[in-house]
């Protein structure tokens, strides 16, 4: 016979595996119905080194970047925090769902490197301080904050750009990126640049 304390714990376990197990199911799901919506993405995000017309700049890569941080930014282009015709234009036709089954696909791309936990021993002085979110080895440490490592060079500093001069606003990165020079843009976004990490999306 079957003990009260042996029932209660295997109907425990049960019901955490299916719970695991619907989850998996919802992720694949959102990756799934985002890849469909995501298809008009691809045709910059998925060309290697595709530029943005003007201002020049490479598009940034996607492929390994954090699945919450996507999420945020498409909000950003579309709330309009972030200012990017093209991007907000795109943005703007959203729903909160179809931008989290979005960012669901991208995160499923690419993302070995990642993973595999990018470069071992990175240090770089001038980057102190942005290491404190975005990892030492640009490997971001929070869901909610970007990887940077492996990104377009001339991408971070066009984003650290904006940051500084506002025209895309963040309550962090704005205070942080009004004290730096041209040089020290320079600078960070060829270190972090550097980095194993991210990976452009290109879909066979």
């Amino acid at each position: 016979m079957i003990s009260k304390h042996n029932f209660i714990a295997g109907s425990a376990a049960l019901i955490l595996a299916c719970g695991i197990f619907a989850h998996s199911n919802s992720v694949a799901d959102d990756a799934s119905r985002g890849e469909v919506i995501a298809y008009t993405c691809l045709g910059c995000h998925g060309i290697e080194g595709y530029r943005n017309a003007y201002p020049s700049y490479r598009v940034p890569k996607l492929g390994g970047q954090k699945e919450a941080y996507l999420v945020l930014a498409l909000q950003g282009y579309r709330d309009g925090s972030r200012d990017h015709p093209t991007m907000n234009a795109q943005a703007a036709s959203l729903t909160d769902e179809e931008i989290k089954e979005t960012a669901a696909y991208f995160a499923t791309l690419g993302a070995e490197t990642v993973a595999s936990g990018g470069s071992s021993g990175a240090s770089f002085a001038p980057a102190q301080t942005c290491a404190a979110c975005h990892g030492q080895n640009g490997i971001s440490v929070s869901p909610g904050w970007p990887t940077l490592a492996g990104q377009h060079e001339d991408y971070l500093v066009h984003a650290l750009q904006q940051y500084r001069d506002g025209t895309r606003k963040d309550q962090v990165m704005g205070p942080l990126a009004a004290g730096l020079d041209d040089a020290t843009i320079a600078q960070l976004a060829a270190y972090f640049a550097s980095l194993e990490g991210l990976e452009t999306t290109e879909v066979e």
